[in-house]
Parts: structure tokens; sequence; C-alpha cells
């Protein structure tokens, strides 16, 4: 180390700290030869003898440890602590402690062991594979020796292929596994979404895929089931022309409000009607003479409060305030003797609540059972709850030769294919029909009037 003008200028050794040579007093790197002999790499040397050192110690680096290896909560103490800790002794000389260090890693013998000695069993398809390295000859059936160039032909057993080897494990129907990448980022594939457990609608439904007709359904029906059947026929459709005549009327509201918007003059832009001036003047001068009688009296500004007349409005705040404190607290102090009775009336109300709420689901599902999902709404579309098949007394026919077929089966199944949860409710698409659309141009030439 050297000083020049106050300043200290350190200089680099001219030997590594591990010994090896090394060159820093180069004047010019311009050539390749000396970009490799004189790079100062006593960091990195540092780095691995601090690995080596490691492995002495513990037998492998810390970095592959684990942390149960590395770290303990010791919540009891070691009393032989003492006992295992090296002794301190200024008679010992240095080359005895450098002896007593132990490296963990295991030496390497160059004499032949135990476990070097003992020979292990080749297998029949390892000893074919080494006799065809060994090119040593080989016998085939009767003791006859085969030809080295003619093994593969046909002669004597080939190996098996990796393919033979690893069929029946490949299933191609099988999901594939996420791969990840060796710097840790997302995955190759994308991972299988698992199916949320949600109990299915069907397991809960209890109705026979054919059910049993009404009575009334007969083509010569008792009198009590032919006008019970009339009678449901007739409620159902009471319910749907009500639910016309709802929407009719909702239309024809819409409608009204339209009407009262347009009723504006279309030559004005909306919000900017001009109002006609009244065409009687005589209610213009009287409406003016009232106008002249009432007098607006100037409004007064306030005076600006003084210093005293502050203090004493805000004592007047700070008192209301300090009253309304009391009167809260006084109100919470009579509340809590109450507490345990409101406490038993809300218990009462969210039992009696919990109970109707039970009783409904119950309700629910004994329809679900019995009906299936007839008119619930699933999804998009509600589930229809179908039709009352029912003729009038006087189509009726009394006799089977006369009788004519009604309804669709395919219609039949399909409805109760959906009523009983195995497809989604569905509606019937109607294709559009494609219409070309004209388009005009008009070309330059007849854009001129002249």
């Amino acid at each position: 180390m050297t000083v020049q003008g106050g300043t200290k200028s350190v200089k680099k050794s001219a030997t590594s700290s591990l010994g090896a040579p090394s060159q820093y007093k180069q004047a010019s790197r311009k050539g390749k030869k000396s970009w490799r002999k004189n790079v100062d790499i006593e960091d990195v040397e540092e780095a691995l003898e601090g690995l080596r050192t490691e492995e002495r110690e513990t037998g492998t680096t810390l970095q592959k440890k684990q942390d149960e290896e590395l770290f303990v909560i010791d919540v009891k103490g070691d009393d032989r602590i003492r006992h295992t800790l090296p002794k301190y002794s200024s008679s010992q000389l240095t080359s005895l402690k450098v002896l007593s260090q132990r490296s963990a890693i295991p030496a390497v013998f160059s004499r032949t062991t135990a476990s070097s000695t003992k020979k292990r069993a080749l297998t029949h398809e390892e000893k074919e594979r080494l006799i065809r390295i060994a090119k040593r000859p080989r016998k085939g059936p009767f003791n006859s020796v085969l030809d080295p160039s003619e093994y593969k032909s046909g002669s004597t057993i080939v190996e098996l292929s990796e393919a033979v080897k690893q069929s029946g494990r490949y299933d191609p129907w099988a999901a594939k596994q996420p791969v990840t990448l060796p710097d840790g980022l997302e995955n190759v594939y994308k991972p299988k979404i698992k199916m949320p457990k949600a109990p299915h609608p069907k397991e809960h439904i209890n109705v026979p895929a054919v059910l049993e007709p009404h009575q009334g359904t007969s083509y010569n029906p008792p009198v009590d089931a032919h006008q019970e059947l009339l009678l449901q026929a007739h409620k159902t459709e009471e319910k749907r022309v009500q639910e016309v005549e709802r929407l009719a009327l909702f239309k024809k509201k819409i409608d009204g409000l339209r009407q009262e918007v347009n009723v504006e003059d279309e030559a004005v832009a909306p919000g900017m009607k001009v109002q006609e001036p009244d065409s009687d003047e005589e209610h213009r001068e009287g409406k003016e003479e009232e106008d002249e009688a009432i007098i607006v009296p100037p409004r007064k500004m306030p005076e600006r409060k003084t210093k005293q007349q502050r203090q004493k409005a805000l004592q007047h705040l700070t008192e209301q305030r300090t009253l309304a404190e009391r009167a809260a607290k006084k109100r919470l102090l009579a509340s809590i003797g109450d507490a345990t009775s409101l406490r038993k009336a809300t218990k009462r109300l969210m039992k009696t609540r919990e109970e109707e709420r039970y009783q409904r689901r119950l309700a629910m599902k004994e329809r679900v059972r019995r009906r299936g999902l007839a008119g619930q709404k699933l999804g998009k579309h509600k589930i229809p709850e179908g039709e009352v098949d029912v003729q009038l007394g006087e189509d009726l026919s009394e006799s089977l030769r006369a009788l004519k077929p009604e309804g669709n089966l395919f219609h039949d199944r399909f409805l109760s294919m959906q009523q009983r949860a195995l497809i989604e409710p569905r509606i019937r698409v109607i294709p559009k029909r494609h219409r070309t659309k004209i388009v005009e141009y008009e070309k330059h030439a007849w854009k001129r009037f002249e």
C-alpha cells in the first residue's frame, strides 16, 4: 500500500490468496493470448474453495440439504454439549489439530475391498448383449455356430425393440400431464379442471319414463273423469290467456309512453320547444299587475358575530350534544334489562324462519320427486309442463274403429327426458332465410349534373 498526495492507492498482490500464480501487471490485453491468461478469477476460486470446505465438513453442499437437516427448534437443550466440544489446549501442536480434522467425504481406496470383489449375477439378456458387443461366436440350434452378420436375418432370436418393451403402458385417451419448464415458469399444458361435486337433479327424481294416462283421455271415458280433465285443461288455458293479456297491457303502456314522447314537434329538437304566447291580452295585463303588486323584500345580509356570540353558540351546541349523549346512554341502560327477552325473541324468530325454509325445501324436493322439473327454469329456458290431451264430448269416439290417433310420441319422449333431467331444456330454432342485400353504387360520371 502506497500513499500519494494524501490519498491511498491499493495495489493487488502478485500472488493469489490460494497460492496460484497470477499476473495483473500486463499493460495491454489486445491480443487473444493475454485474455485467458491474465483474467482475475480469485472470487471464483474462493467460492469453489468454500464449497469444498462445506463438502469436507458436512459430506455435501448446504444447497443440496433440506431445511429439516439444517435447522432445528431446540426446546430442551443438550446436557452433553460440554463433553462433545473440543477442549482448548495451548500445548497441542498445529499439525495434530490439522490431522484431527477428519473429512466427511469417504476416502478413495486403491486396494480391493469386499464390495468390489462381489460378483453380480448376469441375466440371460445381458449376457447375450455382451456377447454381441464382443463379437464372440454364438451357438444356435444343435450347437451350430451362427454367422455374426446374419444375427438379425431370422436365424436367431432378435432383441426386443424399445416399442415392444413399452407396449401396453401408453394410454392415448388419458389426460396429458402438465410438463413444468426447467426455469419454473408456467406449464406447457393447461391444468385439468376438476368437475364440481354438485348433486345432479336426476338423483332425486322418481318419475317413470311413461306416465299412466288419465282416465279422461280414453276413447270412452267415465263422465266424472272426463269432466275433471276438462276442468284441468280449462285452468291451464285460463292461465295462458291471463299471461297473454298481462303482456298486452304492458306493451300498451309502453306504446302510450312512446306516443307522449313523440307529441313534440318533429321540426324542433327535443327540449327546445318554444312556448306559445298567450292570446288573451287581458289575462296578460292582470298577470303583470299581480307581479307588480308582489314586492320581494331585499335579502338582509347576516351580520358578523362577535367573539362573545360565537362562544355562546359553541357552548349551546356543546350542551345539546351532552344532553343527546345522556339520553342515548339512558336508553342503552334501560335496554340492558330487556337484552335477555330480545335475545329469546330473536332466537324464536330465527328458528321459525329456519323451519319455514326447511319445510319449503322439503316441499320442493317432494314436488321434484313426483313431477320432475316440469315448470322450473333450468339455464336459459323453462321446462314445459306438457299439454293436457282431452277431447270434447262431441269429438269422442265410442269405438276403436272410429278412433283417430292424436299427439306425437317423439315430442312426448323429448319432454319426458327434459322433465327427468336427462337432457337440458331446448326450444325449436327456426333457421332464418338468407336474404341477399343489394348494395347500390352511383358512378362518378352520373354525379355531375351539367
